[in-house]
């Protein structure tokens, strides 16, 4: 039993090395570019080995992104964002852009896999663990939205708005032509992030006069 338990160490060890080394091939030379080969070239293994562990490079594409939203899934169930419901958006925005070359990598991993047909059991399961995040933040969102902090409409409105927000902050850090317009790229996905934590909440009333309306609570 002792040796077995080694043995699934092991294998799985193995695993994990085979998806950062190609990641990081993914990352540096483009997805289309790198073989089964070069990924087993980079471990140090025979190519026969990455199919002990991946039928197919379609299969390293998926294992990545499901381990990417599984990532997203726990921040969602963590106890900081549900101790502290405003803690949401930062977290999901920083979550999003701390590494903005993974997030476009995958945007296009899933185009392929999708175009094509590819791992249709791997791809369902990634759409239920986004089907779970989307419950999740709907349930946060109507909290909000009950507490009177965000805008009375749709939860889907906040989430896809922010979803836009952070696909646009993505496609601005690779445009050659914005890249070199933000001269300060940190404070300026700082000042983006502090917008998307903003985005959403509800606005302020005020009568003729300009002054705020305070409206009753519900216990008055």
């Amino acid at each position: 039993m002792q040796k077995e338990s080694r043995k699934v160490r092991e294998f799985r060890r193995r695993e994990q090395e085979i998806l950062d080394t190609a990641l990081k091939l993914f990352l540096e030379h483009g997805e289309d570019s790198v073989t089964v080969e070069m990924i087993a070239d980079t471990v140090g293994i025979g190519k026969g080995t990455i199919y002990k562990h991946f039928k197919s490079k379609a299969e390293i594409y998926l294992r990545l992104m499901l381990n990417y939203e599984r990532e997203l899934n726990e921040l969602f169930h963590s106890d900081t964002v549900a101790s502290d419901k405003e803690a949401l958006s930062r977290a999901y925005f920083a979550f999003r852009m701390r590494d903005p070359q993974r997030y476009r990598l995958f945007d296009r991993l899933e185009e392929k896999v999708l175009k094509g047909h590819q791992v249709p059991e791997m791809v369902e399961q990634l759409h239920t663990i986004r089907a779970s995040n989307f419950e999740r933040l709907t349930r946060l969102i109507e909290g909000r939205i009950e507490e009177g902090k965000l805008e009375d409409v749709p939860p889907y409105f906040h989430y896809c708005a922010a979803w836009a927000l952070v696909h646009g902050a993505v496609a601005l850090y690779h445009s050659p032509f914005w890249s070199n317009v933000l001269e300060d790229q940190e404070g300026f996905f700082q000042f983006l992030m502090d917008i998307g934590v903003r985005m959403g909440n509800k606005r302020v009333k005020r009568d003729d006069a300009g002054e705020e309306v305070i409206e009753p609570s519900v216990e008055e």
